[in-house]
């Protein structure tokens, strides 16, 4: 009879042990997916941008034909932005993510000083398609700022949950990794200058 009770005992305590295991190991995919869906977000207001900017571009082109030189750079840097091939797998290579986060602050800043092209024409500023692109491409980077800050929280999420006892011992067997997240380039915390 204490044979049976301690072998009750102990097939308990491998079937909840089994149990938590599996548990874990659906929490930490649920986890991934979830970084995978935010970085898809985020790749998403991303391509906005790019769809907008030659719009804008040709909409100033019109009333701006000497600012040639800065319409040429947001254009390159647009083309160069839009060539890279960028797959969910970013988040697990430190340096492609800083390669990518650094076209799109190069390109961001391009896309400021074009703003600041286009204030120096006052035809330019009351026409409706500049100012209906130039609205769009506003809120398109605040849905850059909001996605990128969601994919920051999702990635801090999983990374705890990886390094937490006792489920990182599932991460380590399940082969979980560490993800990447943004970072802020260096220089960042000084406001940009622009000068024409």
């Amino acid at each position: 009879m204490k044979k049976n009770l301690t072998l009750i005992i102990i097939g308990g305590i491998v079937v909840i042990v089994v149990l938590w295991f599996i548990s874990a190991q659906n929490s930490l995919v649920s986890k991934e997916e979830a970084v995978t869906a935010k970085w898809s977000q985020v790749e998403n207001v991303y391509q906005r941008r790019l769809d907008l900017i030659p719009n804008l571009v040709e909409t100033v082109k019109g009333y701006a034909q000497q600012e040639q030189e800065v319409l040429t750079r947001v254009t390159e840097l647009r083309s160069r932005v839009g060539q890279m091939n960028v797959s969910s797998d970013i988040v697990n290579n430190p340096e492609a993510l800083q390669r990518f986060q650094s076209a799109q602050n190069e390109l961001g800043s391009a896309l400021s000083r074009l703003l600041v092209v286009a204030e120096k024409y006052p035809d330019l500023k009351s026409n409706q398609n500049f100012l209906a692109l130039q609205s769009q491409l506003e809120g398109t980077e605040n849905r850059i700022a909001v996605e990128r800050k969601r994919f920051i929280e999702t990635v801090q999420e999983y990374n705890t949950a990886i390094r937490r006892f006792p489920t990182s011992l599932v991460a380590s067997i399940g082969g979980f990794d560490r993800m990447e997240t943004f970072t802020a380039d260096e220089g960042a915390e000084e406001a940009p200058q622009v000068e024409f």
